[in-house]
């Protein structure tokens, strides 16, 4: 067990912490609820999507752990020695194969009893930019990292509620004494994304456009499940440089299709963005692909910032 875990009695707790860290720091194989020594289920979390789930199926039985501080770029992360540590101590790791290659090794080399990788949970596909030489060079160092897949399932509350479905038997299975409350925060979590799928399903029915402009392809999920067309300036990669080429055919698809902004993110530079809108006469503002919240985020959590950013999308794409 983690030795910040909490313990369930008071008294008890005091006892323990005066006479038994040490034996307890030392323990190594679960006990039968799952947890090293029956404190609260230890998970670490690669990113805040997974953070997410985590808490909200987890409740006050799990004590959450980011890989990813607020701020910053999940792509860019590299696990120190430190979070190694900490994920070696865990109960279970929560993660999205394919989007952080640090934490994939991390997990791979880790003896963390139970890995949840939320790719394995819903079907990943290919969203690219159909673009010139210079998004296919960037395509090819993304196949490599990625497999060719789409990690930003999470902007799709279908897939994401598939995610929360496996999360849930995962923690049932590794802290049965507490499947019960699992099931039912599951349950809750997974209607609460019914109703954001309909919102947006109703949100963006009639729009007078359906294609958008993001820094980011990070919508490629969403885009497909409400039928519209994601155009990015930059590919899966948010760092990238667009070409020259890249940059004058989404000036054409904004006039040809009725474009009004340009979307760009909270965790990266908004200047390509900014430069293209000023171009091509267009307005910019934020669609928020969700990788972490920070006080910039529209939104304290995940249902706040995705209402915000239907909102986003319904004013730009004209929603009747």
């Amino acid at each position: 067990m983690n030795v910040r875990r909490r313990l369930i009695s008071g008294s008890t707790a005091l006892t323990i912490t005066a006479l038994g860290l040490g034996a307890l720091s030392a323990c190594s194989s679960a006990d039968a609820s799952g947890t090293r020594g029956g404190g609260t289920y230890d998970v670490v979390a690669s990113f805040y999507p997974m953070a997410f789930l985590a808490e909200r199926i987890g409740g006050s039985h799990v004590h959450v752990t980011s890989l990813t501080t607020p701020g910053q770029e999940p792509h860019d992360l590299e696990i120190s020695a430190k979070q190694t540590v900490e994920l070696e101590k865990s109960d279970a790791v929560l993660y999205l194969k394919g989007l952080q290659p640090s934490v994939d090794s991390a997990v791979a080399q880790s003896g963390v009893r139970t890995k949840i990788d939320a790719a394995s949970l819903t079907t990943l596909e290919e969203h690219g930019t159909e673009v010139d030489g210079h998004a296919e060079e960037h395509d090819a160092h993304h196949d490599e990292e990625h497999g060719g897949k789409d990690p930003h399932v999470w902007l799709d509350p279908v897939r994401y509620a598939q995610i929360a479905e496996g999360v849930g038997k995962a923690f049932e299975k590794g802290d049965p004494d507490h499947a019960a409350d699992y099931r039912k925060n599951t349950k809750a979590l997974v209607e609460q994304l019914g109703e954001l799928n309909a919102r947006y399903e109703t949100g963006l029915k009639d729009t007078r456009s359906k294609v958008f402009i993001t820094t980011h392809a990070a919508f490629g999920y969403l885009a497909e499940r409400y039928g519209l067309t994601q155009e990015a300036i930059n590919g899966l990669d948010p760092e990238s440089e667009p070409s020259a080429a890249r940059v004058k055919d989404l000036q054409e698809t904004a006039k040809a299709d009725g474009v009004t902004t340009v979307f760009y993110e909270t965790l990266v530079s908004d200047k390509t963005a900014k430069t293209l809108a000023k171009d091509a006469h267009l307005r910019t503002d934020v669609l928020d692909p969700l990788e972490g919240i920070t006080d910039k985020s529209r939104g304290t959590d995940y249902f706040q910032v995705m209402d915000a950013n239907l909102k986003a999308l319904q004013q730009a794409l004209g929603a009747e």
